[in-house]
């Protein structure tokens, strides 16, 4: 693995660098106050490249690797985490369909994300989250397609998107083997968005549930085979995976800055923080974290983008990066103080929006099972 990035690298991470300190840091506590999300962020990250990195240029895209990727997402998610979720999901709802998908859904589908549309990967349910098995949701066969009726929960930009990348069961009585993905428009027959759900964190990012009542997919958007939904779904986790791992990076580079700034300036008992030992160590593990989550992280992108099987390396990136994000954030809660507390200050906001990395995209139990698994 190079530790150097290359010239091009250098410069689209500059890029999203400069963009969320010009675009997101302005608007970020604004937005995560109203639980909104900023379009016109959105449309201009479209148009500077910082949207659907990973599209091929055939379609419309960039054209970038997934290390280009997660450069890019770690800059955005700096700024703020729920405006830089919000930003990167195209990516997951464009993986099934790249993976997949057949030319001619390829074209339809990811020219328009690469447009500036917007879309959803439709999983989790009410009863279904870790336990993929145990989606509810049917998709009946009929005349010319199939009948979806279910539901889905905290499903992100669902509010925002054009499609849905829908996973639901085929065949009840068939385990994982029993799955299916499909691409459904979000405008059609049945299909209801509901409200943003009230969350704790990533606020600016919003997360809705969706009714399908009866829903008609025609044959040709179904993604892959029959049954084949379990298998594309694993797929697409090892490929987005490090996308996920570096919204805590960034989360936990915009803690170090924070801390060490505020123990540079903040003084106790006649000299700054950072000079007392106890604030010292914390800020030196808060680097050593760092620093891991990085190598991690630009580690699994990495073989992904060398085709190598990145499975036991995405899941430990993911683990070990929102692991250290909710310790991070804590212990910058703490260097802070009481000040840590106050809503006038950034700890407490980075507290709220680290701890849902160990829940979704695989909570962090499910990615312990997966290391533990891939060790046998």
């Amino acid at each position: 693995m190079q530790f150097e990035l290359s010239e091009q690298q250098r410069q689209i991470q500059a890029l999203a660098q400069q963009f969320t300190e010009r675009e997101i840091l302005p608007r970020a506590v604004q937005a995560d106050r109203d639980a909104t999300f900023p379009m016109e962020v959105h449309d201009q990250a479209v148009r500077l490249g910082l949207v659907n990195a990973t599209l091929p240029e055939s379609l419309g895209g960039p054209g970038l690797g997934c290390l280009e990727l997660v450069l890019i997402t770690e800059a955005l998610c700096y700024g703020c985490l729920g405006i830089g979720a919000a930003l990167c999901i195209n990516a997951l709802a464009a993986e099934p369909i790249l993976i997949a998908g057949t030319p001619g859904q390829q074209d339809r589908y990811l020219r328009r994300l690469a447009e500036g549309a917007m879309a959803s990967f439709a999983l989790t349910e009410p009863q279904a989250g870790s336990d993929v098995a145990g989606i509810r949701s049917r998709a009946v066969r009929t005349a010319g397609g199939y009948r979806l009726n279910g539901s889905k929960i905290w499903i992100s930009n669902a509010n925002l998107a054009e499609f849905f990348v829908v996973f639901a069961k085929t065949d009840p009585g068939g385990g994982y083997r029993g799955l299916s993905a499909f691409i459904v428009p979000a405008d059609s027959p049945g299909l209801t968005v509901g409200k943003p759900l009230s969350k704790l964190g990533q606020k600016a990012a919003p997360t809705t549930e969706v009714f399908f009542d009866d829903v008609f997919i025609p044959d040709n958007h179904r993604l892959g085979d029959e049954g084949g939904g379990f298998g594309l779904a694993m797929k697409v986790f090892d490929r987005s995976r490090p996308m996920v791992a570096a919204f805590g990076v960034g989360l936990i580079q915009r803690c170090m800055d924070e801390s060490l700034n505020y123990a540079r300036r903040r003084e106790s008992m006649g000299k700054p923080l950072l000079e007392h030992q106890a604030i010292a160590h914390r800020l030196a593990d808060m680097r050593l974290r760092l620093e891991a989550a990085r190598l991690l992280t630009y580690q699994a992108a990495w073989r992904l983008d060398r085709a190598q099987r990145n499975t036991l390396q995405a899941s430990m990136a993911k683990v070990y990066t929102a692991d250290a994000a909710i310790w991070a954030a804590t212990e910058t809660m703490q260097i802070f103080g009481g000040m840590g507390y106050s809503t006038e200050y950034p700890a407490e906001k980075l507290f709220r929006d680290a701890k849902v990395l160990q829940i979704y995209e695989g909570t962090s139990e499910i990615q312990r099972n997966i290391i533990a698994r891939e060790l046998a």
